[in-house]
């Protein structure tokens, strides 16, 4: 099948209604067959859960074509798994064992030219979400919902590529409602929508959160994880209840230790550390790693060794090893990389 007629080597990171998407609905307690549709429109009762009270949640992976020519997607069991504990928290029906993989390949097999071809820089990112449509008033669980997923091919999530990002100490406190912050959900994004506009106002890049209760540890941007690299080449990473457990992070941390040789913590991570680090990168699926220059905190600028221009060294080699396992250059550990076509 022949690609579609796009720069791929400019492509942003935005939306584009591509030929397909997948859809099924829940209702009186069980799932439907779902299928592949072509209408990108969604119609539901003004009173919907989904507006009243927020009942949603979503996902985010991408496909790649390898180098040998394949489509794959990285690790869609630990999306599917993360989507169920959304899933569970938000008093929403789980999929069948199974489903949400099923449906990734059905949906970027339908759309296959659009997946961008090898070496062009870009992807197609994958966005499973879900909804309680039925009317809701009061408030409770919806008894009906839909599960959907629709794909678009991406550019890079952060302009400029690989060049050092600048972030700032965020006022704000991390958006997730207590105990949420392990979930993909709707609200927790819209939360920190006024943050992040801010900062971008402010002429910053992105938002350091710090843990509400001290603002003494690090945890979060609004849409990646945190890693850091000491001065003495240990690759660290924030924990915290409140943090997405990123499917990228936990992968980077094993291509550290496994591939790299690097010492490798998960830790909690304070503030007044950050002066220390030599290395500071921003993760996640959109992002892969992007590289952090400076972080600001109220005025006072903390310049990472790595500099302000390109990437750090281990950075690179974390980025470089990642994104050679997912494009089928490396070896990927079992279970890594699911072929679609």
């Amino acid at each position: 099948m022949a690609k579609k007629d796009i720069d791929w080597a400019n492509l942003g990171f935005g939306y584009q209604v591509t030929d397909k998407r997948y859809v099924t609905n829940y209702k009186d307690g069980k799932w439907d067959d779902g299928a592949i549709i072509d209408d990108p429109n969604i119609v539901l009762n003004e009173c919907a859960g989904v507006f009243q009270y927020a009942q949603t949640c979503f996902e985010g992976l991408k496909a790649y074509t390898t180098e040998d020519g394949h489509i794959v997607t990285f690790r869609p069991d630990l999306n599917a798994e993360r989507m169920d504990q959304s899933c569970e928290r938000l008093e929403m029906p789980v999929l069948p064992k199974g489903r949400f993989i099923e449906a990734v390949k059905e949906v970027v097999a339908a759309n296959e030219d659009w997946v961008p071809p090898y070496g062009s820089g870009a992807t197609l990112y994958i966005r499973p979400y879900m909804m309680g449509t039925n009317p809701v008033i009061g408030v409770k669980p919806a008894d009906e919902y839909q599960f959907r997923i629709l794909v678009t091919p991406v550019g890079p999530y952060f302009k400029g590529g690989a060049k050092p990002l600048t972030i700032k100490i965020s006022d704000f406190d991390r958006a997730a409602p207590h105990g949420t912050g392990h979930i993909k959900a709707g609200l927790n994004y819209a939360m920190s929508l006024h943050a992040i506009v801010t900062a971008h106002k402010e002429g910053y890049d992105e938002n350091m959160y710090l843990d509400p209760a001290t603002r003494s540890k690090v945890e979060e941007t609004g849409g990646a994880n945190f890693l850091f690299v000491t001065k003495d080449g240990k690759v660290v990473t924030p924990k915290s209840d409140s943090i997405l457990p990123s499917i990228t992070r936990r992968s980077l941390m094993i291509v550290a230790e496994k591939y790299l040789g690097l010492t490798v913590e998960h830790r909690e991570v304070f503030l007044d550390e950050l002066p220390d680090m030599a290395e500071c990168g921003l993760c996640g699926t959109a992002a892969v790693i992007s590289p952090v220059g400076c972080i600001v905190d109220h005025g006072r600028e903390i310049r990472l060794p790595s500099g302000m221009t390109e990437m750090g060294p281990i950075t690179k080699k974390l980025y470089d090893t990642l994104t050679g396992i997912q494009m089928g250059r490396i070896e990927a550990p079992k279970g890594w990389i699911c072929t679609i076509k």
